[in-house]
């Protein structure tokens, strides 16, 4: 299996769709190769769970057996390892995270004629699949697929197009719209039809609030955070819920913490319990709910807005913190680890979406000093190709 989720033949042809030991033939698709026919399936092959799969480019692995996709998803991290040069990473168990799960998402609708589909992305194409179920999401969501479409159809017109980011946060569904239309009337009557069908907590349409019936919130620990339009926030509850007690049991005593690319909060309120956190997100609105959230629950949490990537801390920054907690995104946080690399801070506890930028960080911080201690890759992106780890660093 390839990096990107594609069975390798021996000569380097690269084949969605197939597992270690498929016999297949296939043909082309421009200029890639693409199954016509399984003639005799691998021993890891293994029915999908949804029959949009093969169409819909949401999952890329439902053909292969949970084991075998589990322990692929786990060799991810450790040959990223190898790459920088861990000969014996401490890479643990994968903890898998349940389908039916994912509590966000973003789907496309698209009207051409009078046909409105709505649904995900094909393969490395916008050619939207129209979708009426997803095995990944959890069920308030799948069940919104059916009256989101009807009612959007009313809306769009012939040839537009329209992004949703939709989110089941504690307090009820909280949708944003994303259509290139100017104001009127009319739209704005037909979106709060919609959230008023559909019962949504909030509707924002480019970012503009047009229907609040209930202000999107999550439980953190025991504070309650209002969530900006389309905050971001682990993809589900359960896979919050494993890193929150991976990061704070790593932090143990700690009490002065720096949570670094924070978003909302999610490690930050729960490592208040123990101690003072610094918390730091260029999301100059998702910094202004967590010191909102924070200040009417009297928990120790200040809420800093800094671009880390243009305006990293430096090491005399760093130096009055027992523990640094890092959940950047996908591009990781090289300058950031940089200046810790430099600094004295005892440990230094990681959350990853990426295992090749984490694997070059993981090198810096231990040319800077530091031993990596353990490595807990978590399956939360289910059926995909990405893999999301946990990591723990002691000077």
């Amino acid at each position: 299996m390839g990096h990107a989720g594609d069975g390798v033949t021996a000569d380097g042809l690269f084949v969605r769709l197939t597992v270690p030991g498929d016999v297949v033939r296939i043909g082309r698709d421009g200029n890639r190769a693409v199954v016509e026919e399984i003639v005799s399936p691998g021993p890891e092959r293994t029915a999908p769970a949804c029959r949009h799969f093969g169409r819909c480019g949401g999952c890329a692995l439902q053909m292969m057996q949970h084991n075998a996709y589990l322990a692929w998803k786990r060799e991810l991290v450790i040959a990223a390892l190898h790459q920088r040069g861990f000969s014996d990473p401490p890479a643990e168990a994968i903890r898998a995270i349940a389908a039916q799960t994912r509590r966000r998402a973003m789907v496309k609708g698209r009207k051409a004629g009078d046909q409105l589909l709505l649904g995900f992305y094909e393969a490395d194409s916008h050619r939207l699949v129209d979708i009426a179920e997803c095995p990944v999401l959890v069920p308030e969501l799948t069940a919104l697929l059916a009256p989101l479409k009807q009612a959007l159809g009313r809306i769009l017109h012939s040839g537009e197009q329209a992004e949703l980011h939709v989110t089941a946060s504690d307090t009820g569904l909280d949708l944003s719209v994303k259509l290139a239309r100017r104001r009127d009337p009319d739209l704005l009557m037909e979106l709060s039809r919609l959230a008023a069908e559909l019962n949504l907590a909030r509707l924002c349409w480019n970012g503009e609030p047009i229907v609040v019936n209930t202000m999107p919130a999550l439980r953190i620990g025991r504070v309650n955070i209002f969530l900006p339009p389309e905050a971001f926030l682990q993809p589900s509850k359960k896979g919050e819920e494993l890193l929150q007690n991976l990061v704070s049991e790593a932090a143990g005593d700690a009490k002065r913490v720096a949570d670094l690319f924070c978003g909302c909060g999610t490690f930050a309120f729960v490592l208040a319990e123990r101690g003072q956190v610094t918390a730091i997100d260029s999301g100059a609105a998702q910094i202004a709910a967590v010191n909102v959230a924070a200040r009417e629950s009297s928990v120790r949490v200040e809420g800093r807005t800094r671009d880390l990537f243009r305006r990293p801390l430096i090491a005399a920054e760093l130096e009055p913190f027992d523990c640094v907690v890092l959940d950047p995104p996908r591009p990781g946080a090289a300058a950031q680890v940089r200046n810790l690399a430099q600094s004295h801070v005892p440990s230094v506890l990681y959350v990853s979406c990426s295992p090749s930028s984490f694997a070059r960080d993981a090198r810096i911080l231990c040319e800077g000093g530091y031993r990596l201690l353990r490595v807990v890759p978590v399956d939360q992106f289910l059926w995909s190709a990405h893999v999301e780890l946990f990591a723990q660093f002691a000077r």
